[in-house]
């Protein structure tokens, strides 16, 4: 007799089965009955032998809560309206086009409009942006310290990074001409927007290179 293992994502299950177990004179048993538990006795407290499950320590709290809207399918929090500081973005943007980006926790990739504008790269799930339009998320690129190419990082064709103080986002564009040209349009909303850069800081991002000497 052996016990069948049965597992969920929080709760255990044993169950002991009989599989034709022969008896000492060769003859087939029957299967064991199922174990059924005892009533509670009137004043008696039964007693809940399924714990609560508790968080594995090991991930951190906002990774789980990342993973439960991923589970969920409520997806990351949308743009407020204080992120967008008032930026007409449904209107004349620097630069728009379609990018797949890589998700922050999840490590999925979803195609998205993107909208730089006025210091702020905004996207969101199609390419019809309007005023009522809102964002699936934005970025200040003042924060950014580096845009470059990532297609070696990623093993990907036509990949680049952007790098913030907290983390590394990727995306993915079309093709290498589309990969060039946002890594130039963000690499200059970087330089104009940022409130302060020493000379060692700012890179020309037409060639790249850091331009010592040269100012914003």
């Amino acid at each position: 007799m052996k016990p069948l293992l049965i597992y969920t994502d929080t709760i255990q299950f044993v169950f002991l089965f009989s599989h034709g177990d022969t008896n000492q004179f060769g003859t087939q048993s029957k299967p064991n009955p199922p174990r059924l538990s005892r009533p509670v006795k009137t004043g008696e407290k039964k007693t809940n032998r399924t714990s609560s499950p508790r968080p594995d320590p090991q991930i951190p709290p906002h990774l789980m809560a990342s993973l439960w809207r991923a589970v969920m399918g409520t997806g990351a929090p949308s743009a407020s309206a204080d992120a967008t500081d008032g930026i007409e973005f449904w209107r004349e943007p620097e630069r728009g086009g379609w990018l797949d980006k890589q998700g922050e926790y999840i490590k999925t990739w979803r195609r998205r409009w993107f909208v730089l504008k006025q210091g702020k790269l905004f996207w969101f799930k199609d390419s019809t942006v309007t005023r009522a339009s809102v964002p699936r998320g934005v970025i200040a690129v003042a924060s950014c310290l580096t845009v470059k190419g990532a297609e070696d990082v990623l093993n990907r064709k036509f990949a680049f990074e952007l790098s913030t103080p907290g983390e590394t986002m990727y995306f993915v564009a079309d093709s290498d001409k589309e990969k060039e040209d946002w890594i130039n349009s963000i690499g200059r909303s970087i330089v104009q927007h940022s409130r302060s850069m020493t000379d060692d800081e700012i890179v020309d991002y037409d060639s790249g290179h850091p331009a010592t000497g040269r100012k914003s």
